[in-house]
């Protein structure tokens, strides 16, 4: 959806962040038995290293790393760019939730004797939630935002393009 770099950036950043603190609250509520406000905010205030980490492996590997793997089963040519969009989406999930939750196993517990079963009961925990978090609501929330700053922008590039 972005053309351009900067376009490429502001995108991330957005999705970046809407997954982050999805992820966060989720995991924060998880841990302490349920959502409150108190965990809404207890997620703004935790969330920022991880931002930085999610921001820089999506702009930098996992972006272009998730379209080559969609593209081995798809032509983005001729199949329909729903269909693009949501395999994508599925193969960033796929490659984020193991790396993110190892990182953040490491940031949080340190290495461990126990390093392993904690990141593969975290792996285990995030990945339905990331995959219909990012699918259902981040996903459409964040190309709606993004859509709505750079209507015009976008406008333009598809006048050009015909």
């Amino acid at each position: 959806m972005p053309k351009t770099k900067f376009q490429n950036v502001v995108f991330t950043a957005m999705m970046a962040f809407f997954m982050v603190f999805g992820m966060t609250a989720y995991s924060i509520a998880v841990q302490s038995g349920g959502l409150t406000y108190g965990i809404l905010l207890a997620a703004l205030k935790e969330m920022w290293i991880e931002y930085v980490i999610v921001f820089l492996l999506v702009y930098f590997v996992m972006s272009k790393l998730a379209a080559g793997i969609a593209f081995r089963f798809l032509d983005p040519h001729t199949d329909k760019p729903m269909f693009i969009t949501v395999s994508i989406q599925c193969c960033m999930v796929m490659l984020m939730v193991p790396t993110m939750t190892l990182i953040v196993n490491f940031i949080h517990n340190g290495f461990t004797a126990d390093w392993l079963p904690n990141w593969l009961t975290q792996w285990a925990l995030c990945l339905p939630m990331a995959f219909f978090w990012q699918l259902l609501y981040a996903g459409p929330v964040v190309r709606l935002l993004f859509r709505t700053i750079f209507r015009k922008q976008l406008a333009a590039g598809e006048a050009k393009a015909a």
